[in-house]
Parts: C-alpha cells; sequence; structure tokens
C-alpha cells in the first residue's frame, strides 16, 4: 500500500485556477467515492478549502497518472490545468500533511483553522465509507503531531489571520473607520473575525448579509450591526465604504452590473472590497471599474507576510518536531509490516510446543522418569524449531545466498565467529 497526494494550493496556483477545483458539502463525500470506485485507490480523503484542494490517498499500484486523469475528468479542466497540480508519495506526503495540519504550509503561517478543516475532512470520509486502516493510522498520528507543534513551540502565538490583513489593508485606504460603512456578505467563522477586527477599529456602521438571515442576524447583532437578506443585497451595496465576502457559494453573488449601478449612486465616492471567497463571490470584471479597489484572497499575502515573521523561528522549531515524527510515525508503519510474520512465526512455535507438550504428558502419564521426560521435551522442541531453518541454511549455502546466511545471524544475534 502507497499514500499519495494529488492537489493544488495558493502555492501552485492562483484562485481563479483553484476556484475551478473546489468541493462543497455533499460533493466531497461523492468525490471521494468515486475516487475509490477506480481500481487500485482503496482509501481516499478530500480537503477543499478556499486555500487548497488535495486528496489524500492509498494505493496499491501508485498510478499518479491515472489519479490525474481522474480529476481532470472529473471537473472537465482544460489539459495545461496540469501545470498547476502536485503529486507527492511517500516519506514527501507524509511531511506535506504533516505541515498542513501544523499551518506550516498556509497562506497564514501558523493558523489554526486548517486543522479543524482536516479533521472534518476525515470525518466526512469516513462517513462516505473510503478510510482504511491506513489512512485512520495516519490521521490520527498526524492530529497528534499538530497538537504537539501548538504545544512545544510558539507556531500559534501573535495570531495573524485572513481577517485581520484584509482589515490591515483597509487601514491603507481609510485612516479612521468611525465615519464608514462595511458590508459583509456571509455570516461564516471568518466575517465574524473580519466583524471583530472592524469593531474593534471603530467602525462607523456594520451591515451583514447572508443567505439565512438568522445566522446573519445573530452575527451582526453581536457586534452591533444590522442583518440584510442577500435578496436586499443590491439597496445596501450603495452604502458601503468597505465590502468584504467570504460565502461558500458556488457562483458570484455580486455582479459587475450590480457594482456598476451602486457606484452610480454613490456618485463614484471609491470603495474597498476583498473577496476572500473561492469560489470567488465578486466577478472578477469589478476590477476593471473606476473607483472601486477589488482585492482577492491572493492580494493579502503580502500584508500577511509582514504579520507573521515573529513565527518564522517557532516554525524553524516545528520542523525539527516534524522530522522526529516522521522517523517516527515511518518506524511504526514498517515494524507494522513485520507484524503478520511475527504473528505467523508465534503460531507456528504454540503448535510445536502444544505438540511436544502432548506428548510429554503421555510419556508422565506412563510413568517415564521427570528427568527423562524433560530430555525428550526440550530436545524435541529444539530440534523441530530448528528443522525447517536448518533445511533452507543448508540449500542457501550450496545456493551461495550468503544474504539468507547473514540475516539467519543477525536475526538470531549469532557472532561470526
Amino acid at each position: 500500500m502507497r499514500l499519495q497526494i494529488l492537489g493544488l494550493n495558493h502555492n501552485t496556483a492562483p484562485v481563479e485556477i483553484r476556484e475551478q477545483v473546489v468541493f462543497a458539502g455533499d460533493e466531497v463525500g461523492r468525490a471521494v467515492a468515486r475516487l475509490t470506485d477506480i481500481e487500485g485507490v482503496d482509501e481516499a480523503v478530500l480537503l477543499s478549502t478556499c486555500n487548497r484542494t488535495e486528496f489524500y490517498v492509498i494505493t496499491s499500484d501508485g498510478g499518479r497518472e491515472r489519479l490525474r486523469s481522474w480529476l481532470r475528468s472529473e471537473r472537465s479542466l482544460d489539459p495545461a490545468f496540469a501545470d498547476s497540480l502536485f503529486t507527492l508519495d511517500a516519506d514527501d506526503a507524509i511531511r506535506h500533511i504533516f505541515r498542513v495540519a501544523c499551518g506550516l504550509d498556509s497562506m497564514v503561517l501558523g493558523e489554526p483553522q486548517i486543522l479543524g478543516q482536516l479533521k472534518d475532512a476525515f470525518r466526512e470520509a469516513q462517513q462516505a465509507g473510503t478510510t482504511g486502516q491506513h489512512l485512520s493510522r495516519l490521521f490520527q498520528h498526524t492530529f497528534s503531531v499538530a497538537k504537539k507543534v501548538r504545544t512545544d513551540t510558539e507556531i500559534g502565538a501573535n495570531p495573524v489571520s485572513v481577517a485581520s490583513a484584509a482589515v490591515r489593508l483597509a487601514q491603507q485606504f481609510f485612516a479612521r473607520f468611525d465615519k464608514h460603512t462595511a458590508l459583509l456578505v456571509g455570516a461564516g467563522v471568518t466575517i465574524d473575525l473580519v466583524a471583530k477586527h472592524l469593531t474593534k477599529k471603530e467602525i462607523g456602521r456594520l451591515f451583514v448579509a447572508n443567505r439565512d438571515v438568522e445566522r446573519a442576524r445573530g452575527l451582526a447583532s453581536k457586534y452591533g450591526g444590522y442583518a440584510v437578506p442577500l435578496t436586499e443585497l443590491e439597496g445596501t451595496l450603495p452604502e458601503a465604504d468597505i465590502l468584504i465576502t467570504s460565502t461558500a457559494s458556488p457562483d458570484a453573488i455580486i455582479t459587475r452590473e450590480q457594482i456598476e449601478v451602486a457606484m452610480k449612486t454613490r456618485k463614484h465616492k471609491p470603495v474597498f472590497a476583498v473577496d476572500i471567497a473561492v469560489p470567488r463571490d465578486i466577478e472578477a470584471s469589478v476590477a476593471e471599474l473606476s473607483d472601486i479597489y477589488l482585492f482577492t484572497i491572493d492580494d493579502l499575502q503580502k500584508v500577511i507576510q509582514e504579520g507573521q515573521t515573529s513565527r518564522e523561528a517557532a516554525a524553524v522549531d516545528a520542523n525539527r518536531i516534524l522530522d522526529e515524527e516522521i522517523r517516527r510515525y515511518l518506524n511504526i508503519e514498517r515494524a507494522k509490516q513485520a507484524s503478520p510474520v511475527i504473528t505467523a512465526l508465534r503460531e507456528h512455535g504454540q503448535a510445536i510446543r502444544d505438540e511436544v507438550l502432548r506428548k510429554a504428558q503421555r510419556r508422565l502419564d506412563k510413568g517415564v522418569d521427570s528427568r527423562e521426560v524433560i530430555e525428550f521435551a526440550t530436545a524435541s522442541l529444539m530440534k523441530k524449531l530448528l528443522h525447517q531453518p536448518s533445511v533452507r541454511l543448508r540449500e542457501a549455502g550450496e545456493a551461495q545466498e550468503h544474504e539468507i546466511i547473514d540475516a539467519t545471524r543477525k536475526l538470531f544475534g549469532i557472532d561470526d565467529d
């Protein structure tokens, strides 16, 4: 069995490519189920976030190209798309999943949300019936490694998030927030964090728009804002000096036409906008309009890097822990490969022991002297245990199979002398 990873992330593909390969909701379970229908694919977990779509797969024959072909077909991707995909296997794959879980491969170094997303991905694969003993052991060890890294290093200190980066970028446009209005679209964790940061900056007015208006109302009331159903979004857009979106919608929620109408109403008063979602919530062509400054999640990279230099030393310590944990995991897995042989060897030895014990007991029952019975039992046991190895070693000597002879010396701790 072989571990392979197929995917793309913010390091290999820009948002306009990543958004084509996002799996959301029930799509995740169906995708891993279809993947494991492929011959040679035994287990699969899919992690799909705004910054990465990665398949963690156990295969029996290691067919890399077959996995790539499946993904291209699954999403009707252009062949050129393959340049954005990466594949990893064996030790490299183990290191990658450990790094992902610890936040070392994230756009925001050390961010904690990815571990929760990875746990959710594993849980969904379990529900879909696409995990087995190999991925189960790997993911449990991965979660343990992530906990150790966060406990033993400062990787999670002074957190920088996509949400805080968006607000910091907004500060480059507005010296003060108290006379401005923000419109947040979505009601998930990221929007909650954005609202929290804007409130700390004393935003003038705060609107939260969401398809589920009750969720919008709950989040808005938490920060003294106003809830807006998506059906009334067009009427609120002209009010927004700051527009930040983060939903799970597969299609754009805000169109170029809606922005054009809003800008006319605003008399072209500038708007700062950040689209954190993947796929994007705001039509890409909106960036072509005057007086609206539209940024995507990829544009936040520079802002994020400025705020995470303090974590780079912690990342060195984290990678040192990863090296140790990778060795430990591989040792455990390699030891498990010998387990069936060890079990069979013990069962073979036990069967011989039981046979000799029965014969010895019959001799005792007949009144044979106990010392004679002990001599018989020990000699018989040694003879039966060493018969097959002795025959094989003679054959190895005749065939000059020195590796078998050397292996026997190591196995039984026999000195060359």
